[in-house]
């Protein structure tokens, strides 16, 4: 059996100091996402975010049980299954598929990001208009959406005290514009609810049963802690290992302690390197209840993708650490064909094969 992880307590910054602007958060951002950190902060006291939180996961469930038929037309395979309805599988660690999980995905901002045809053919992913179950779930796109503004206006103020932190850090600037300006002026932020269905067994000890050890290859995630449900009923968490992991800088596996009304943020790898190594993005998975007693109970969650547009040019320098085989020799790829190429790493599958609709 395997041994209980240590728990560590993410870094939490109040909302009132992160919307002053003029406040000094270097040493929460760098405790946090710094070359020591966890990866992750949690913002505390955000107004509003409790109720949309629980109103938005409390409907994960329902878009499950809906008719396989109404799930199949709300599914958009040209999108390479990047809006609307998705069981697809994914694969994070090797040799081993995701297949625990189903999502609902929409860009809660714009719900048509761009009306060029050219971009939507050649980004599909990104530039694809939203799909809503208008007719059997029509509470979901005000939920969706009223959550996800909230994260982006959020993430936005913590990138802001991020790019004050990497300019004390003397890197002067950013490999390209900051932080905050590039993502402010983006039109695909992509919010992702996920369902975690329940494991049919009743002993799991592997730490990433639910969702397989990656690390974030964007800027800025921002996610909520999960809801716990048994038989579309809420339930409190039923066991203290389950949920979130991270492997540390020297190797250790640690569960992060969160707390339910607080809004988590993760640092992703673009985000890394833009940064040349002074916001550091973290590998993390989830782990699944292992306790007899709770086989039966799912989990739901959101993420918010804050992304730079599809066609921000990244500028990579040759120290990074990531992904050195999806670089060119101009070392210059614009977001959307650097996030194609990682995704084709992922798969192990061909960046051609990757754009193919499935």
């Amino acid at each position: 059996m395997q041994q209980q992880q240590p728990s560590v307590r993410a870094v939490t910054i109040p909302f009132a100091d992160l919307k002053d602007r003029g406040k000094d958060l270097g040493g929460f951002i760098e405790e946090g996402f710094g070359p020591q950190g966890l990866g992750i902060v949690s913002i505390a006291g955000v107004p509003g975010y409790p109720e949309l939180r629980k109103r938005l996961l409390r409907l994960a469930p329902r878009i499950v049980s809906l008719p396989d038929d109404v799930k199949k037309q709300l599914e958009d395979p040209d999108s390479r299954y990047h809006f609307g309805w998705s069981r697809v599988e994914e694969k994070f660690e090797s040799e081993r598929w995701d297949t625990a999980k189903g999502s609902y995905l929409a860009n809660p901002v714009f719900d048509v990001p761009t009306t060029d045809d050219e971009l939507v053919t050649r980004y599909p992913s990104y530039c694809r208009p939203n799909i809503w179950p208008k007719d059997h779930l029509p509470e979901l796109e005000i939920a969706f959406k009223g959550l996800g503004k909230l994260m982006l206006e959020v993430g936005l103020m913590l990138a802001h005290h991020c790019d004050r932190y990497v300019i004390q850090r003397g890197v002067g600037q950013y490999i390209g514009e900051s932080l905050e300006k590039t993502l402010a002026r983006s039109r695909c932020p992509k919010g992702r609810l996920l369902y975690y269905f329940p494991k049919s067994f009743s002993k799991q000890d592997e730490v990433s049963s639910w969702c397989g050890w990656h690390t974030d290859y964007g800027f800025l995630t921002g996610l909520t802690c999960g809801l716990f449900t048994r038989k579309s009923e809420e339930v409190p968490c039923p066991d203290i290992g389950t949920g979130l992991y991270v492997r540390t800088r020297d190797n250790q596996v640690v569960k992060v302690t969160l707390v339910d009304d607080e809004l988590v943020y993760q640092i992703g790898e673009t985000a890394e390197i833009l940064s040349r190594g002074h916001l550091c993005a973290t590998p993390h998975c989830v782990k699944a209840p292992s306790s007899e007693d709770a086989s039966d109970v799912g989990r739901s969650t959101f993420v918010l993708f804050i992304q730079p547009n599809w066609d921000e040019p990244l500028k990579l320098p040759s120290e990074i650490r990531y992904h050195q085989e999806c670089i060119p020799p101009t070392r210059t790829l614009a977001y959307g064909e650097y996030s194609e190429r990682v995704l084709a790493s992922f798969s192990g599958k061909s960046v051609e094969q990757t754009l193919m609709p499935q």
